[in-house]
């Protein structure tokens, strides 16, 4: 696509990487194929090359960004559907995290928008916060009917139960059970640790069963992806700076064979780290050194390899990947090797490549598009006929979890399972009559 940058311009660094991003792209039109916002919309606006348009129009024009152009790149889910699509190499990522940083920077939002960021952004990163905000909004559930948009969007993430604070995710270390392999680091997250504390718990078992020191650092929280993609560059970068020191103290201390992480959203955003800080001279090194450490727990399961399953149920999984982990980190094939070689049988489900529409704080921020994604993916994932879904990223299992009955568990939840661990939560008092179906 041409451009048409000042020499003045291109002086900027980020405009500069814009520009080289633009220009990659030939307008061919694969990426409306695989676009969740553009095939339920069907406006070219709303696919990533009418965005990649509106983008440059206002970037070479130095303008604030309007009302038109945040409708269309609010619709975006980030998915990155498109990149795995591309075969020009379009960074799509980077070039839309950069609108949006443009657009919170030089556009003012409806004052009730501005208000509905503002609490998520002070609530979802801190587990205490969204505990108490989970309980109160559990009151209302009763009344979910009366509630519509937005709001009612934001009731229905909430869990039967709201889970206390988890001891297991204190700074610590938890010690490799047999012969030690060596130290990773794990990082616990926030919104998660509010939602589903048996994630963690079962990746600590599943990493000390075969051998690994799991720490848990001090300092370590959110990883900035909540913040980041709403363009609050301050503020994600600050919770990305607080992870990086704490994962780096332990990295220059005892060392860490790698950072584990078991959101695969919050994967994407820390292997990313290194490009975020890139034009800081005291932290682009240390930003790179974790973003090259950090592994999805089943690309770190992969790599070292699983022993052999102790008491795998011959369960139907459907799995679902995460768009965060087979577009945003490229891993696709460890979670489903993992499942079969620990005795499950995976199956797939049509359209696999498509969004769920949790992408983050998506489904509260646009629930009607997030709603109709939702249904789809259901649609696809109950025709496999399976007895357990399983995800990588807690978002996709609460999207996906509140539009079907059949079980949604973390993958790392069946790996504990079948290699020495307590059964899924999800699956209690249903195991045997799953394994009988």
């Amino acid at each position: 696509m041409q451009t048409n940058f000042s020499d003045t311009q291109l002086d900027v660094p980020e405009i500069a990487r814009a520009n080289a991003i633009i220009r990659k792209c030939v307008h061919c039109g694969f990426c409306t194929a695989t676009c969740p916002s553009y095939q339920v919309l069907g406006d070219e606006l709303d696919s990533p090359r009418g965005r990649i348009y509106q983008i440059k129009e206002m970037l070479e024009h130095g303008r604030p960004a309007d009302a038109k152009l945040v409708k269309h790149i609010d619709r975006c889910l980030s998915c990155l559907a498109c990149t795995t699509t591309c075969p020009s190499g379009v960074d799509y990522m980077h070039l839309v995290d950069h609108a949006r940083e443009h657009i919170e920077r030089t556009y003012t939002r409806p004052w009730h928008d501005r208000a509905l960021r503002w609490v998520l952004q002070m609530i979802l990163p801190y587990p205490g916060r969204f505990r108490l905000a989970l309980a109160a909004a559990k009151l209302a559930r009763p009344v979910r009917p009366l509630i519509p948009g937005k709001l009612g969007a934001m009731l229905d993430i909430v869990p039967p139960r709201i889970e206390p604070p988890a001891r297991h995710d204190d700074p610590q270390v938890h010690p490799a059970q047999g012969e030690r392999r060596g130290r990773v680091a794990l990082m616990t997250g926030c919104a998660q640790k509010a939602l589903n504390a048996d994630i963690n718990a079962a990746t600590i078992r599943l990493l000390t069963r075969h051998g690994w020191d799991v720490v848990i650092a001090e300092g370590a929280g959110c990883c900035g992806a909540l913040t980041h993609h709403m363009g609050k560059t301050d503020a994600s970068h600050a919770f990305a700076a607080a992870n990086i020191r704490a994962w780096m103290r332990e990295v220059e201390g005892e060392g860490l064979e790698a950072v584990i992480i078991n959101t695969s959203g919050c994967g994407t955003t820390v292997k990313d780290y290194g490009w975020m800080f890139q034009d800081d001279p005291a932290m682009s090194a240390p930003a790179a050194t974790i973003s090259g450490l950090t592994r999805d727990i089943t690309e770190f399961m992969a790599m070292k390899g699983l022993t052999h399953p102790v008491h795998a149920a011959p369960l139907r999984v459907a799995y679902h990947a995460a768009c965060s982990l087979q577009h945003g980190q490229k891993v696709t094939e460890a979670p489903k090797k993992l499942l079969r070689a620990a005795g499950f049988t995976v199956v797939e489900p049509r359209d696999a490549h498509l969004c769920c529409g949790s992408a983050g704080t998506y489904n509260l921020l646009q629930p009607t598009i997030a709603g109709e994604l939702r249904r789809r993916k259901v649609a696809t994932l109950e025709a496999t006929a399976p007895q357990v879904i399983a995800a990588g990223n807690i978002g996709c299992m609460m999207q996906i979890g509140s539009g079907t009955g059949v079980p949604v568990v973390h993958t790392a939840e069946l790996l504990d399972w079948a290699t020495g661990g307590p059964a899924p939560e999800a699956l209690s008092g249903r195991v045997e009559g799953i394994a009988a179906e």
